[in-house]
């Protein structure tokens, strides 16, 4: 494969990319009632509040690459618009065509009347008809052709609703306007972080629009609406949750899982089910804890404190739960003490959260999971003698 081949397929692929977070840009620039849909009509279907649509052609060029009178790049898009155009009624057609491009229009290149803001005459049906009339592509003339079949105010008609943005960011670019431009409520050292989580979403939604899975278009608003979730997690009394629903690679295995947090809960003859749950909690808790940490997005020292919470409440419960506790008690009755105190860390700790708003219950099950794992001793047990126990393995293989 030469050099050129690798590029152009290099260029093919940043244009799929490009296609999904372009879309993202400029859904937050358009008002909340416009839809989109990928890969319809165009690379790009706008559709406004009246039902108007746009249709977007895309293209993700070289750097340094401008837009000449016979640029394949623009005939190409227009023999897309010539049928879609003809097809829903020529002038009555509801239409808008636009070319998004990273190229510049030359200067010189009649396309610059194609400007967004500029004014469109009679002139325009001229200028394409003289670019046309002196190609030989074998590429361009079938286009020519199809375009000779409109009469001349079919022409102006069909000419007047093309538009050329260029200089458009390139993909690279996208993050940076997107945060610049739509996220100043933001915490500056919380954007891109933002920006990731919106865009991870927004690429599952592209891709089920591509694949078929999802046949309706989305609108400007669920991005908005979607950012503004986003962007609250990341308020001074809330955090962001990013593992509900989460599974660990590896396969959960209740009965011979190693870990001390797994052993206790056995101590207590849970039933699989149960500690298949709190190996779950362990996982997305830990893992959260982890993102949380690569974020920024914890004050110093606040784990330490919220776990401090957790002990000084799990050990005033656990006082309540051992008090009738003897040395003849039955290993049936600690079992039980010990449920009892499990249950209460399981589903009674709402009110100890990280934070006021962070209300996910893996994060406080979790974290009692994370402090029954604790070495060499846990720092939260279940079952009243565990500790003891524990303590007299440590000797023996010592």
């Amino acid at each position: 494969m030469s050099t050129s081949d690798r590029f152009s397929a290099g260029e093919q692929s940043l244009g799929y990319t490009y296609q999904g977070r372009f879309a993202l840009l400029h859904l937050l620039r358009l008002p909340e009632e416009t839809a989109v849909l990928i890969e319809a009509d165009d690379d790009l279907d706008f559709v406004d509040a009246s039902g108007a649509k746009t249709l977007a052609s895309l293209k993700h060029k070289e750097p340094g690459d401008r837009l000449t009178d016979l640029s394949v790049d623009f005939w190409k898009s227009v023999n897309i618009w010539l049928t879609r155009y003809k097809r829903d009624g020529r002038a009555k057609s509801p239409l808008r065509f636009f070319l998004f491009t990273t190229s510049a229009v030359g200067e010189d290149s009649f396309l610059t009347v194609f400007a967004p803001d500029s004014v469109r005459n009679d002139e325009v049906v001229t200028l394409a008809d003289a670019a046309l009339n002196n190609t030989s592509s074998k590429v361009i003339l079938p286009i020519k052709k199809s375009f000779d079949e409109l009469s001349a105010e079919e022409k102006k008609d069909f000419l007047g609703r093309i538009s050329i943005i260029d200089k458009t960011p390139r993909i690279q670019d996208v993050p940076a306007t997107i945060v610049d431009q739509h996220m100043r409520t933001i915490r500056p050292e919380h954007r891109l972080h933002v920006y990731e989580r919106l865009e991870g979403w927004w690429n599952d939604r592209t891709v089920r629009m591509l694949t078929g899975e999802q046949t309706t278009e989305v609108y400007s608003r669920e991005i908005s609406d979607k950012l503004a979730v986003i962007a609250d997690e990341y308020k001074t009394d809330n955090l962001p949750i990013m593992f509900r629903g989460k599974f660990p690679e590896d396969a959960i295995d209740p009965e011979n899982d190693p870990r001390l947090f797994v052993e206790q809960l056995r101590a207590l003859n849970l039933k699989p089910e149960r500690i298949q749950n709190a190996i779950l909690d362990y996982f997305r808790a830990f893992e959260q804890r982890s993102s949380w940490a690569r974020q920024h997005v914890l004050l110093d020292g606040e784990v330490d404190e919220y776990e401090e919470r957790l002990v000084e409440d799990w050990g005033r419960y656990r006082d309540v739960v051992f008090e009738s506790l003897e040395e003849t008690t039955a290993e049936s009755v600690m079992i039980d003490l010990g449920r009892a105190l499990y249950t209460w860390a399981e589903m009674s700790t709402d009110h100890l959260r990280i934070r006021d708003r962070v209300s996910e219950p893996y994060v406080v099950r979790g974290s009692f999971h994370i402090l029954a794992n604790g070495r060499p001793e846990p720092r939260v047990y279940w079952h009243p003698l565990f500790l003891d126990r524990l303590r007299k393995a440590l000797l023996t293989t010592e």
